[in-house]
């Protein structure tokens, strides 16, 4: 009888430790009362703090250029922005002029096609071929500018971004020569919005330069 009641309490115990377990643990045992387990939240995944990080890092970087909203939008746009440096910024902001003038070219290239035709400009239609190829020269100024940025050639990643926001001033000032007051409005557009982009490019690098 002896050995029969040492093993039923040995049963007991056993029954018994996973549940006193459960009492403790909550979530992580499966013996206690099911519907504990089944209410409780799951375990919380571990946090990272390099993207909140990242994110004052892009708010800060865009305060010192002269458009904020602009900036933080351009920057944002690249997932990688999230665990980029000030000089990984700086990249993926001229990426994001490259990204502008290359499609600024290639509008205006298809829009010489569309208005091929007898009835068309032939002045304009020279002057809209000019415009796209100097947008491609400021695309090429870009990406010419985010190999120095690679380089940490700061100084000549300068030059070629201000090149780049030259090149549509040439086109402006082609058409105004040619046909005064021609100068289309959704070139104009185009032309601010590179320039701006350019700028804020400038200014990241002009961080770069003041702390290398």
């Amino acid at each position: 009888m002896a050995i029969t009641t040492a093993t039923l309490v040995l049963l007991v115990a056993t029954l018994l430790a996973p549940s006193a377990l459960g009492s403790r643990s909550g979530p992580s045992s499966h013996h206690g009362h099911g519907g504990h387990a089944k209410h409780s939240p799951p375990p919380s995944p571990p946090p990272a703090p390099a993207a909140p990080v990242a994110a004052a890092l892009v708010r800060t970087t865009c305060n010192s250029t002269a458009y904020y909203d602009l900036c933080v939008a351009a920057l944002a746009a690249d997932p990688s922005s999230t665990t980029a440096d000030v000089r990984g910024l700086s990249a993926i902001a001229v990426s994001a002029a490259a990204s502008n003038a290359s499609a600024s070219a290639a509008a205006l290239g298809a829009n010489v096609t569309a208005q091929g035709g007898a009835a068309v400009d032939g002045t304009v239609q020279a002057l809209l071929r000019t415009c796209s190829a100097k947008y491609g020269e400021a695309r090429d100024a870009l990406a010419a500018a985010r190999g120095s940025i690679a380089q940490q050639d700061y100084d000549y990643a300068a030059v070629y971004v201000g090149a780049a926001a030259e090149y549509p001033q040439v086109c402006k000032a082609l058409f105004r020569r040619q046909r005064p007051g021609a100068y289309p409005a959704d070139l104009a557009a185009r032309e601010e919005a590179l320039k701006q982009l350019c700028s804020v490019s400038l200014d990241i690098i002009s961080l770069l330069s003041a702390t290398s």
